[in-house]
């Protein structure tokens, strides 16, 4: 996900996404364990994504303090 994409979108849309992309993480942890994961990858990139997403909140929260 590109975080040109992410400073678009309202806190409201980065908040469900942040939920959504936990939900799908929690799935791929699951499909990891019981060994069905294909893409061991998707992980990584996943977690990635998460970070990207409360760095674009906390950017809004300082900004929305700030000014």
């Amino acid at each position: 996900m590109k975080i040109e994409k992410l400073r678009e979108m309202t806190s409201v849309e980065l908040v469900a996404e942040e939920k959504k992309l936990k939900n799908e993480l929690f799935n791929l942890r699951f499909q990891h364990v019981t060994g069905q994961l294909d893409n061991p990858i998707k992980l990584r990139d996943l977690k990635k994504d998460i970070a990207r997403v409360k760095t674009v909140i906390r950017e809004k929260e300082l900004k929305s303090v700030e000014g």
